[in-house]
């Protein structure tokens, strides 16, 4: 990373459900195609539930146990290639149940953090079968303060700007959001930039599971909201640069933050 530069890498994929092996295999090709192909990211970000896909119903065999085999991988190849992963969301079985999980590997093959999705969305049956997080997504890398939400959480703007008061300067958002709520979406995503001056960098899954479809739309968007990149609704990479200078630039040129009145709501 060159100053507070970053280039990106969000591995916009297809997701057979249901089959782990499949699913690790693509997602080892794609990383090594981000590192090997075009400038070498400081960042790649995943889609969410990636592993398994929405399998709820054989989601407690198909989980990865404690996230051990996702660790395994994850935490080598950051290592090997000396790149930061925001590991998209995985099912990840516990003692206590399954959770959608985010795990966040540094430069160095550490876990830089990890975040179990707080709001559970009923209209895929995820309260069923899932268990929810109970604390916010907050971590930082390459000493940058960032924080995680996954697709269904962006609804809720109280986490975003619990973050956003906690210093994140750039929000990661693994997602399997589908049609035909892509106004929602990128609505939804550009406002969470607006309000809390701050990169969003969404990655969404594309393809068809049961009846229901995903567009993509992988989105990178800066603190004024506008959008620096954008996937379309096929299998791809999509990559951008973010200058993190731009936040404090952007905090100061309008003072939000300094002019809530938390007091009066």
């Amino acid at each position: 990373m060159a100053g507070q530069r970053w280039n990106l890498a969000l591995l916009q994929m297809d997701i057979a459900i249901g089959e782990p092996e499949r699913n690790f295999a693509k997602l080892e090709s794609l990383l090594h195609e981000a590192v090997t192909h075009g400038t070498k990211p400081d960042v790649i970000v995943f889609p969410e539930m990636w592993n398994t896909g929405y399998a709820l119903d054989r989601i407690q065999e198909l989980a990865d146990q404690y996230g051990e085999r996702t660790e395994a991988l994850l935490s080598a190849f950051s290592r090997k290639y000396g790149v930061n992963i925001i590991g998209g969301s995985i099912a990840e079985k516990r003692d206590n149940g399954v959770y959608n999980t985010i795990f966040a590997y540094d430069r160095q093959g550490n876990r830089a953090g990890d975040y179990s999705k707080i709001h559970l969305f009923r209209l895929m049956d995820e309260e069923k079968f899932l268990q929810s997080g109970d604390r916010p997504g907050e971590l930082q890398l390459d000493g940058i303060p960032a924080g995680m939400m996954i697709c269904y959480d962006i609804r809720f703007p109280e986490l975003a700007r619990k973050l956003a008061l906690g210093g994140a300067q750039i929000l990661f958002v693994p997602a399997e959001w589908p049609n035909p709520r892509l106004h929602h979406w990128r609505t939804l995503l550009m406002a969470r930039a607006i309000e809390n001056q701050m990169f969003v960098v969404s990655c969404n899954r594309v393809g068809v599971s049961g009846t229901t479809e995903f567009f993509g739309h992988s989105m990178v968007i800066d603190p004024w909201g506008e959008v620096l990149a954008e996937g379309g609704e096929a299998e791809t990479i999509v990559r951008a640069a973010v200058d993190l200078s731009q936040v404090p630039a952007v905090r100061n040129k309008i003072p939000v933050f300094e002019d809530r009145r938390p007091s009066l709501y």
